[in-house]
Formats: structure tokens, C-alpha cells, sequence
């Protein structure tokens, strides 16, 4: 099963999901060895997702695993969709490349699919609440989606069929760089 959300800070969003679900499927025990990591506490048995390509450790944005053993300086992760192997070490320095994975944002989603995906739709979600980010919420699931939240939002999401717009000023600097050459 996979939470996905809308948003990162939030009461419904991902940071505070992954404490809430970390809390219930895998609480703190005497046998369990932890290591703090910016903004939460690995665990072992804790779901975990590489944040940024490691070209060096051949695992990249995106990746899930699993922790299977934190020792002082060091933590290791086990991740089954890799094809090199699945056995991956990180040093005290190199943790901030992982995050609690229970939750993660929709986006972070797009390009992977999960047997069953529980998506949270909200009100406070607002300013996210778009049919392409239903659509590629929902796009996730292999068997069975379960929506939580309000009818409002869904509709609202689906009703919003605008995609926020952008100010990037990329006409402007290509027509700048056009006049260089």
C-alpha cells in the first residue's frame, strides 16, 4: 500500500503522514536500533526513499527500500527493485538522501505504480486540487485506489481542469540568448 498526497506541509501532508504512519507501523522498541536524519528518526524495518540520484551507490531519485540495519555511523537499506543488487550501506553523512516513504507527494509518484494507493484529498489542499493531479494519483494504482477525504476537494479537483501557470520568463531569456549568437 502506498499514501500518496498533494503536499509536502500540511496536517495531511507528507511530512506529517510518514511520523503518524512510521508511529503505527513501525513504532520505537528497545530492540530496534534508530538514527536521526533531518526532520525525522530512521528505524530499522522503516520504508525509505532514496531523494536524489547516487550515481557512486547506483541508486537514484525515487528508489524504495527498506532499512535493515543502523549501527552508529551507518545504515543500511535493502532495495528488491534493484537489478545490481539489493544491499545498499549509507554513512552518517550520506542520510539526508533518505526519507520515510510511508507517505510521499503525488509527484514524487509519477512515473511508479503500487497494488493499492490511499490518496488524500482535502480542503486545505487547495492550491493543488487539479484533475492532472487526481488523474495521475489515481494512474498509480494497479488493483484498487481509496480516496480519503472530502467530496468537496474530489470535486474540486475535478472540476479544475487549469493547470497553474507558470512565470518562468523562458521566452524572454531565449529571445536574449538568440540576440547573443
Amino acid at each position: 500500500v502506498q499514501v500518496l498526497s498533494p503536499m509536502h506541509k500540511n496536517p495531511c501532508g507528507v511530512q506529517n503522514l510518514n511520523k503518524i504512519l512510521q508511529q503505527y507501523m513501525n513504532p520505537p522498541s528497545s530492540n530496534k536500533p534508530e538514527v536521526n536524519i533531518p526532520g525525522n528518526v530512521l528505524r530499522v524495518g522503516d520504508k525509505v526513499m532514496q531523494i536524489r540520484n547516487n550515481y557512486e551507490k547506483e541508486v537514484f531519485n525515487g528508489d524504495i527500500g527498506r532499512v535493515i540495519r543502523v549501527e552508529s555511523k551507518a545504515v543500511t537499506v535493502a532495495y528488491p527493485e534493484r537489478p545490481e543488487g539489493d544491499h545498499v550501506t549509507y554513512a552518517q553523512s550520506e542520510l539526508e538522501e533518505l526519507q520515510l516513504a510511508y507517505a510521499m507527494s503525488v509527484h514524487k509518484s509519477q512515473g511508479s505504480e503500487y497494488p493499492n494507493v490511499i490518496l488524500l484529498m482535502v480542503p486545505s489542499h487547495y492550491i493543488m486540487l487539479q484533475r492532472n493531479l487526481l488523474y495521475t494519483a489515481v494512474t498509480r494504482a494497479k488493483k484498487q485506489v481509496l480516496v480519503v477525504g472530502t467530496k468537496t476537494a474530489v470535486r474540486t479537483a475535478v472540476e479544475n481542469d487549469k493547470t497553474r501557470r507558470r512565470y518562468s520568463l523562458l521566452a524572454e531569456r531565449l529571445q536574449e540568448s538568440s540576440d547573443i549568437f
